[in-house]
């Protein structure tokens, strides 16, 4: 009897993860390629959930940080990209639109013209079952130093790369543009209720883990919990 299959092509998966995560985030980058591989390797259904980067959620959270946040963050994001050997870039454009005050630090500028349609892009490409792979080809495009990511084919590269096609996303993105924030929306308070407001976080049976640093402790209980490798065809 055949096995039932899911969306992205596996079949329907014992054990499954909700991921939250933001197109603004390198973070997020860093831990995608992990969680892609996951899925490819381990009976296992990475559902893929973006929300709003925390610049656009909760846009004061740059007026309250400690002084020495920037400079700790600079260095340690690309001492761990190196440790995972991946390269990173800060994104030109940023996906998100941000100037800075007289005081020097980051405001978030009214006219956002990318975060929004990128969002909505990834819960277009969760709902064709290519949610995780179509981030990972994405991420890799902002963040590994791809000079005007938005224009030209690069993003109908990246789409094409997660088995996907951007013409089909966008028509979604432009039609169901209500529904699609509404889901965001949704995701945005189902990770809050997962019990964290970072990304990326993912959540399992409850207990959340935050951080590209936790995966591994995340792999640690999926297995504790009976995760297997797929079997080969």
């Amino acid at each position: 009897m055949a096995l039932e299959q899911s969306l992205s092509g596996f079949p329907v998966a014992t054990l499954a993860i909700d991921v939250f995560w933001s197109f603004r985030s390198p973070w997020s980058y860093l831990a995608t390629p992990r969680l892609r591989s996951w899925q490819e390797t381990y009976d296992l259904q990475v559902v893929f959930r973006p929300v709003y980067p925390i610049a656009i959620r909760t846009p004061e959270f740059f007026l309250q940080m400690n002084p020495l946040w920037p400079s700790y963050f600079q260095r340690d994001l690309a001492r761990v990209a190196e440790f995972l050997q991946l390269p990173l870039t800060w994104p030109d454009p940023d996906p998100v639109s941000q100037y800075r005050g007289e005081d020097g630090r980051p405001r978030t500028s009214e006219s956002q013209p990318h975060i929004h349609r990128l969002t909505r892009l990834g819960v277009v490409a969760e709902e064709q079952g290519r949610g995780i792979e179509f981030a990972d080809e994405v991420s890799r495009l902002i963040w590994q130093g791809t000079r005007n990511w938005h224009e030209g084919d690069h993003l109908a590269q990246a789409s094409d790369r997660a088995g996907l096609d951007l013409k089909v996303l966008d028509a979604v993105v432009k039609t169901d543009t209500e529904r699609l924030e509404a889901s965001i929306e949704q995701n945005q308070h189902d990770h809050e209720a997962a019990g964290h407001w970072g990304v990326p976080t993912c959540a399992f049976r409850g207990e959340p883990f935050f951080g590209q640093d936790r995966l591994d402790v995340l792999l640690w209980r999926l297995q504790q919990e009976g995760l297997e490798r797929r079997q080969a065809d």
